[in-house]
């Protein structure tokens, strides 16, 4: 009688172990989700989520080798490591396609931006008699550079201006150099705004003269 049990416990466990079988459907999808955030440019505009679902794909990958290696099997872990793996994807996804959407929107920005300071440029009159200058509502101070402080540089640095009918500071040209502080200068300068200057009752964009004063420390 107990050979028999022990024959009919082993047929069952045999049985057992035979009937489990890895979540296919799931790894699939999974898998699939992989493929597509990489496709979607995730290593390009999500690296750090994309690299997420690669290593929960990679972690999955070890649970089915490892219960594939053994007698009794039990893929419950798998189909969590699957649904987790497929949600981290998705996620590289929605990710990828929001900064892309992102970097599109700032290219766009930027060329506006270039188009109107090109027509700014075109277009300014020089301030004179007639044409009064426009006046400063947003002051930035430069920020005075270390190097030009340890060697004691200082001075004035002249920087023609271009000020587009928007007030914003299209272009810049230094007309006075002082090699070390130019830099500095023109990055303070292009962050002025300005009240713009009118020509019969409308804003024009106009071209001046400005000095940046670095005194010497």
């Amino acid at each position: 009688m107990r050979a028999v049990h022990l024959v009919v416990a082993c047929t069952v466990a045999v049985a057992m172990a035979g009937c489990v079988t890895p979540p296919s459907t799931d790894v699939d999808a999974a898998k699939a989700s992989v493929e597509k955030a990489t496709a979607a440019g995730a290593s390009q505009y999500a690296p750090d989520s994309l690299r997420a679902a690669q290593d929960a794909e990679a972690a999955l990958d070890a649970e089915l080798k490892a219960q594939d290696a053994k007698w009794f099997k039990s893929y419950d872990k798998a189909k969590d490591l699957a649904a987790a793996a497929k949600a981290a994807a998705d996620k590289a996804t929605t990710d990828a396609s929001a900064a892309k959407d992102k970097a599109e929107a700032a290219k766009v920005a930027a060329r506006k931006r270039d188009e109107a300071r090109a027509t700014a440029k075109a277009s300014a009159v020089r301030v004179s008699g007639n044409v009064k200058p426009p006046v400063k509502i947003k002051d930035v101070p430069p920020v005075y550079p270390a190097i030009a402080k340890q060697a004691k540089v200082g001075g004035v640095v002249v920087i023609e201006a271009t000020i587009g009918a928007d007030g914003k500071v299209a272009d810049t040209k230094v007309l006075r150099s002082v090699p070390m502080l130019d830099q500095a200068a023109l990055d303070a300068v292009q962050q002025w705004e300005y009240t713009p200057s009118t020509q019969n009752g409308k804003p024009i964009p106009v071209v001046m003269t400005v000095t940046v004063n670095f005194a010497r420390q």
